[in-house]
């Protein structure tokens, strides 16, 4: 079981912690699950970058960076170094973990 500690650029937002997640969903299907805004255009199939995060802890829990999404990645607006897509970060089941994640300011997409 895996606990997420979710934290926000967008001002006013407080932080998120769940805990007891299991391994095999996406951070974007946990965060929609509990709740937590995550924008998703293409609807979470690796063709768009509105679903971008920070991994700031964690990465070891999740699959290793495919061309695909790192092409996207590079579509996203302020992609650093550990920028990931939600869609594409499964946790891992089987293991137990503290990942920590940072989602970027949203209010810049048309229609927020």
């Amino acid at each position: 079981m895996h606990t997420i500690h979710f934290s926000f650029e967008q001002k006013g937002l407080e932080p998120i912690t769940l805990s007891n997640i299991p391994g095999g969903d996406s951070i974007l299907e946990i965060a929609l699950e509990n709740d937590i805004e995550l924008h998703h255009n293409c609807g979470g199939v690796c063709a768009c970058s509105t679903c971008h995060v920070y991994v700031e802890e964690g990465e070891a829990f999740l699959p290793e960076l495919t061309d695909r999404e790192e092409d996207f990645i590079d579509r996203a607006v302020n992609p650093r170094l550990n920028s990931r897509l939600g869609c594409q970060c499964v946790l891992e089941a089987g293991k137990s973990g503290v990942l920590r994640i940072l989602v970027p300011d949203q209010s810049q997409f048309l229609g927020e």
